[in-house]
């Protein structure tokens, strides 16, 4: 039988070392769903784009900043960063062999291929969170984007990333003055809260509209330089 416009197709599925990611077609956008959690897809991208802006501006005019992108998802951020040659070096921490898969030669290829050739760009695969606890780099921005929100990860091991010592973590990857950026999506009075307690400075949330429900936010924050 064939399918109809409005049913999601899978193009693949895979086994990952969390769990199972599926990558499917729906109508003209391709989604990508973990464990059965909808995770991101094509449709629009730009809160994935001014995830990477905002921490571009809210940095001290630093030439060519290096930024870590903490999860590759459908590529909006890493294509943005590179498409932008005010940046330095571009670190992008992705856990999923599947996702790397589907840019390096599947379907997402046709979103980051120009990121990937540029010579700036680089692709860790490593879980996030044991990469900010354990990596000597330092960075001058820092952009994640690995689950739905401060409150909403999409697996339970990601919940540390969001604490006082997780976000220490973080702070200790950054450079003097470098900026924290962190997608959610929904507003979290509360992680602001958990930023401050980890001595970040200059804590705030800019919203991004979306055509329906809760706008996307982006919660920025400073390490003291």
């Amino acid at each position: 039988m064939t399918a109809t416009y409005d049913t999601p197709v899978v193009i693949d599925r895979r086994e990952g070392p969390y769990g199972e990611v599926v990558l499917r077609r729906h109508g003209g956008l391709l989604q990508i769903i973990a464990n059965g959690c909808f995770l991101m897809d094509t449709s629009d991208g730009r809160s994935e784009r001014l995830l990477v802006d905002a921490a571009y501006d809210a940095l001290d005019g630093r030439a060519l900043p290096s930024v870590l992108i903490g999860g590759l998802g459908v590529g909006f951020s890493l294509a943005h960063a590179a498409a932008d040659p005010r940046w330095g070096r571009i670190t992008v921490v992705e856990r999923e062999p599947a996702v790397i898969a589907w840019h390096r030669e599947g379907p997402l290829s046709a979103l980051s291929a120009d990121a990937l050739a540029d010579p700036r760009t680089a692709v860790v695969e490593a879980d996030l969170v044991a990469y900010v606890n354990e990596t000597y780099d330092t960075y001058d921005a820092l952009c994640l984007d690995i689950d739905n929100g401060p409150g909403w990860t999409v697996t339970e091991g990601n919940d540390s990333l969001y604490s006082q010592a997780g976000l220490a973590s973080c702070a200790r990857a950054l450079r003097p003055g470098g900026v924290l950026a962190v997608w959610s999506a929904q507003p979290s009075p509360e992680f602001e809260g958990t930023l401050r307690n980890a001595g970040f400075q200059q804590v705030r949330t800019e919203e991004i509209p979306v055509a329906r429900g809760v706008p996307d936010v982006v919660h920025l924050a400073v390490r003291p330089g």
